[in-house]
């Protein structure tokens, strides 16, 4: 699936005006304006709040536009960057952010990813709502099992977090969710 801002955006047509073609850049706009906005916190942002950025981003590109930052922003985790490979998800090119880079923006759901970043952010500025789900530290596994923890981390994540975004967004759309 190709990103919101791709060069080449089909043109958007309206019913009532078939005719009429809307330039990219406003389409762009538009599907940004109906896509839910989330942000994933963990304490590094190395891991696991990246992995849910590209996850959802993957899977539900067209409903959800996520994000991801950390309490104490790091280094994204090269183990992290290795089983999204896997996937064929490239985030080699993603960086640790801290919290201050989303100051005044607004998410409709703000989704903490440990128990530590639970605890540091108890409300989130800008979070609609705001849910925990926590999911352990792969960096925390030593020797040889740690690339296989890290996976089991990630397939644990796109379960849990892209299920339930996805039963979010298709409750919210039918009129069930608020």
């Amino acid at each position: 699936m190709k990103s919101s801002g791709s060069k080449d955006t089909p043109p958007l047509t309206f019913p009532w005006n078939r005719q009429r073609k809307i330039k990219p850049a406003r389409v762009r706009h538009w599907r940004r304006c109906l896509m839910k906005r989330a942000l994933f916190i963990c304490t590094r942002n190395s891991s696991r709040s990246q992995m849910a950025e590209a996850l959802v981003n993957h899977d539900l590109g067209g409903k959800y536009e996520a994000f991801s930052a950390g309490t104490e922003p790091s280094s994204v985790n090269p183990l992290a960057i290795a089983v999204m490979k896997e996937l064929g998800i490239d985030i080699s090119h993603k960086r640790s952010k801290g919290l201050e880079e989303f100051s005044g923006q607004e998410f409709d759901y703000v989704i903490t990813l440990c128990s530590q970043a639970d605890e540091a952010c108890p409300v989130f500025f800008g979070g609609t709502k705001k849910i925990h789900m926590g999911f352990p530290d792969p960096t925390a596994t030593n020797g040889g099992e740690r690339i296989e923890t890290f996976r089991e981390v990630r397939d644990q994540i796109r379960e849990r977090v892209v299920e339930f975004l996805s039963a979010e967004f298709s409750s919210n759309r039918s009129g069930k969710g608020g």
